[in-house]
């Protein structure tokens, strides 16, 4: 009895040392969401003090509500940092570094003014994409799913491109929306923490059909 009890007390302490990374990586991602979302607050405030009253268009601030006011932006980039979580490394760190860095280049392509296929479609169907494959829970290659996010990066970055002639503060402009977009990576990130709870995987791939389903209500409203 005392061997069996004993044993039992064994198997108990070692499946709770089996589950306690899951638990460290979840409080870890929590603990970055709220770091940035923290800074972003603070960084939001300074900003908005030192424009008011100006009346100039752009800036931080403006860049930074660019993605968070608009839903199709705000939800391929939540998507990529939840994909990125169920790929694992090292995807959950290379795809929220070329979603901007293509981002860029898209920015750079809208102001060079050359013409792209019609971008409202594109960002749409990067929502699509993105909520499929977090449905499936698609493994892809890190040289498939590197190229998929960069590709739609292209989309989201030309239409910020095209914006920022007109801004008064480009580059603040510019610095708040690719904060903007860390933040949101960030954040899926740790809503794919979820994974690691009871069912928590169904729960997220049920997420990505709510995207897909979203994403395709875009695709309709954009198509012409």
């Amino acid at each position: 009895m005392r061997l069996g009890r004993a044993a039992e007390r064994e198997g108990q302490h070692e499946s709770s040392k089996s589950s306690h990374p899951h638990r460290s990586l979840f409080r870890r991602n929590l603990v970055i969401a709220r770091l940035f979302g923290g800074v972003a607050l603070i960084m939001w405030t300074s900003s908005a003090n030192a424009h008011a009253g100006t009346g100039l268009p752009g800036g931080f601030v403006a860049g930074v509500e660019h993605p968070l006011t608009g839903p199709d932006h705000m939800l391929a980039m939540a998507s990529v940092g939840l994909w990125g979580y169920f790929l694992g490394r090292p995807l959950i760190y290379l795809l929220p570094m070329v979603f901007p860095i293509m981002m860029a280049v898209g920015a750079g392509v809208g102001m060079a003014g050359v013409a792209l296929p019609p971008v409202e479609i594109g960002i749409a169907l990067s929502v699509c994409v993105l909520g499929a494959l977090i449905l499936g829970a698609v493994r892809a290659p890190v040289w498939l799913a590197c190229a998929v996010v960069g590709l739609f990066a292209l989309f989201h970055g030309y239409a910020h491109g095209i914006e920022l002639p007109s801004a008064a503060d480009p580059i603040g402009y510019s610095l708040g929306f690719v904060f903007a977009t860390g933040s949101l990576h960030v954040a899926g990130i740790a809503i794919g923490s979820l994974a690691v709870l009871p069912r928590g995987e169904t729960f997220l791939r049920g997420l990505g059909g709510v995207v897909l389903g979203i994403g395709l209500y875009f695709l309709w409203a954009a198509w012409p």
